[in-house]
């Protein structure tokens, strides 16, 4: 199956996910609770991914190429992982946009988005930024056209042999975008930008998914699937995986000392997921490569 297929499935899934989050505060009465439970599953399925998918697969497609367990294949991976790292650590930093976490009155209630101590500084004197709904639009937009080259990048690594390529990043992205479009919707709407003007933003910003996945298959040209570029790319991906979820991950323990059980069940949740996914690929690879070889045993010779 060439991989614009399920990658085309995935986007469109992804699209009406990423309008649908922006959707939600109009729709539905969210929790403090609630989001943080989702937010930390949805994060610690994103480590998982990073960690146990994408690393792995770059570190073999890397080998590969060089056909070796050459150490300095290793290290040029993993210099890969670091700036796919910095990367996302620096946008976070400038444009102070990953945030979801959401103010709550006494009943527990969302009603805004707000900005936590720890959003762009702890409170040590540091100077406190301002989030805007642009600065946030603008940061969430190159971080959702990173996840498009990420999640091309996982379809296209042996997507020949394995049916279900890339299924554990697209569900990570999947899951994470309705966050991402949340928090642009929350911004716009405290600035006093009508419900019109936050459906087309968010229309606009459903749409990073998409370009970073042309960006990649730019990028590749005419490379096989098996080359250093594909390696690199996953290696990055897995780096700013890494970032995204460690920025949503470990804020819980300095501020949300409640619910600690809850919060904690989530994560193991989410890394369960993660692992399961890639136990699913593994099975449906196996299963597709014993029926490719029955059917090539029992095809006819000329």
């Amino acid at each position: 199956m060439a991989p614009i297929v399920p990658l085309t499935y995935y986007s469109v899934i992804i699209l009406a996910a990423s309008v649908f989050g922006g959707m939600l505060p109009l729709w539905f009465r969210l929790t403090h609770r609630g989001m943080q439970v989702a937010v930390s599953f949805v994060a610690a399925m994103m480590f998982g991914v990073g960690m146990l998918h994408m690393l792995p697969h770059a570190l073999s497609e890397a080998h590969a190429v060089k056909a070796s367990a050459d150490e300095a294949v290793d290290f040029t991976v993993m210099m890969w992982v670091v700036a796919g790292w910095l990367t996302m650590f620096f946008i976070e930093r400038f444009f102070c946009y990953h945030h979801h976490d959401l103010e709550t009155d006494a009943a527990g209630e969302l009603h805004e988005l707000h900005e936590h101590q720890h959003d762009c500084g702890h409170d040590h004197g540091h100077h406190h930024h301002d989030i805007t709904w642009s600065g946030a639009a603008f940061g969430l937009t190159i971080h959702s056209v990173i996840e498009g080259v990420a999640l091309a990048a996982s379809v296209y690594h042996r997507h020949d042999n394995l049916p279900l390529a890339g299924l554990g990043t697209f569900l990570v992205i999947f899951l994470h975008k309705p966050f991402d479009s949340m928090t642009i919707a929350m911004l716009m709407a405290r600035g006093g930008w009508s419900p019109q003007a936050r459906y087309a933003v968010n229309g606009l910003f459903a749409l990073a998914i998409p370009v970073g996945i042309v960006l990649f298959f730019l990028g590749m040209g005419t490379e096989s699937s098996s080359g250093p570029l594909l390696a690199y790319s996953l290696a990055f991906s897995a780096g700013t995986f890494l970032c995204i979820s460690l920025s949503d991950l470990l804020p819980e323990l300095q501020f949300h000392d409640h619910d600690r059980g809850k919060l904690s069940l989530a994560l193991l949740l989410g890394l369960a997921l993660a692992l399961g996914v890639g136990k699913l690929e593994s099975l449906v690879h196996r299963h597709s490569t014993a029926a490719a070889a029955t059917a090539s045993a029992l095809a006819p010779s000329d």
